[in-house]
Parts: structure tokens; sequence; C-alpha cells
């Protein structure tokens, strides 16, 4: 398993919908709006680094109001 932390900044008035949004993608574990340089924190859980890929590409990414995403896998 490969375990990925995406740090999303977002259109601040409308994050909560946007949070609520990437909830929703399979492999997505949790999502946390937080304060300072980006918005959200959003934890994934998924099979292989091309997974990750494939939800950030695809699934955050597309969503409205995501302004960029910043993806660090956990090595432990």
């Amino acid at each position: 398993m490969v375990t990925a932390y995406v740090l999303i900044k977002a259109n601040v008035p409308t994050v909560d919908q946007i949070r609520d949004t990437i909830m929703e993608i399979d492999g997505v574990e949790d999502a946390h709006i937080v304060a300072g340089d980006v918005d959200i924190i959003a934890k994934v859980v998924v099979g292989s680094p091309a997974d990750v890929r494939e939800i950030v590409a695809s699934g955050i990414l597309s969503i409205d109001g995501i302004e960029h995403t910043y993806t660090y896998m956990a090595m432990e």
C-alpha cells in the first residue's frame, strides 16, 4: 500500500464544498481544512504510486476551485 498526503490550495469561499467532494474520491481516506499556506490536506491510501497520480490528476485537480496541489508520498 502507498500512503500519500496531498496539500491543496483551493478557492477559500468554497473550501467546505471542495473538501466534501475530495472525500468522495475512491482512495481518499481523510481530508481536513487547515490554516497556513494550503487550505486542505488529504490522505490518500492506494495500491501504487500510479494510483496516487491518477487520483490527483484526474480526481482532485478536476474539481472546480482547486488552484494547485503538492503531493508527498510516505516513506514508511
